[in-house]
């Protein structure tokens, strides 16, 4: 990446009017409005090679649905694909999201995301470019254009000069290994219920403590997954 040059998504879809969608709003939209980084949107259908623009066939072996062809995903990527930037398919069967993963993304010139449709893509696409599977979970949505997006939202806002208050960015959840302590505000009294007075103390050492308790709680409770990796990491850091 040239110096100075903003960070650069490239997104593949079929439907390219999903894009920027909420990417367009709030911080992530000002900040590509000023340039913080940049958004392409690349038609794979553009790259059929038939009058009908065809982009999917149905699968060797029979099966329900169809599967995206090969010769038009590589005709596509190879249209906008920058050498050196991460290339991610969006499937279930991918490696997690995590925000480790976010980080180094955020840290690089740019990533490449291929929103999938129908069944899936054909394999050999993807053994061919070596691309990186992520998944956001275990659960299906209808194509990858929304995680996609919400991929990029969660690199975009780690940008430097995305969010104005670093700090913010320092105490979420994952950052630390732990799930994000309870907040509160005005009004100190409502329905029924009162402000923990720690918080009003304005004894910033018995805040802190207060909000790793209620972190460390709200993990082992809600993500055991978490904390689990969370002590091997407590423990082995004092060793």
């Amino acid at each position: 990446m040239a110096p100075g040059a903003p960070f650069k998504a490239v997104a593949l879809t079929l439907f390219p009017e999903m894009f920027p969608g909420p990417l367009g709003a709030s911080l992530a939209g000002k900040a590509l409005q000023e340039g913080v980084w940049a958004l392409e949107t690349v038609d794979i259908r553009e790259f059929a090679r038939d009058k009908h623009r065809t982009v999917d066939d149905s699968p060797f072996g029979g099966g329900a649905g169809m599967v995206m062809r090969p010769d038009v995903l590589e005709a596509a990527v190879a249209s906008a694909y920058s050498p050196g930037t991460p290339l991610i398919y969006l499937t279930p069967r991918g490696r997690l999201l995590d925000q480790s993963r976010v980080r180094a993304l955020a840290a690089g010139p740019g990533v490449s995301v291929i929103c999938g449709r129908y069944e899936g893509v054909d394999e050999r696409f993807l053994e061919a470019r070596e691309i990186e599977e992520v998944s956001l979970g275990d659960f299906i949505l209808s194509g990858g254009e929304p995680a996609a997006i919400t991929l990029l939202d969660a690199v975009v806002r780690l940008l430097p000069g995305v969010v104005g208050k670093t700090e913010s960015l320092e105490d979420e959840s994952f950052e630390t290994g732990l799930l994000e302590y309870p907040h509160y505000t005005r009004p100190d009294h409502w329905n029924g219920r009162d402000v923990p007075e720690v918080l009003k103390s304005g004894h910033h050492a018995k805040i802190d403590a207060w909000r790793r308790e209620r972190a460390e709680e709200i993990t082992r409770a809600r993500r055991p997954d978490l904390w689990k990796r969370y002590e091997a990491g407590a423990n082995e850091t004092k060793k």
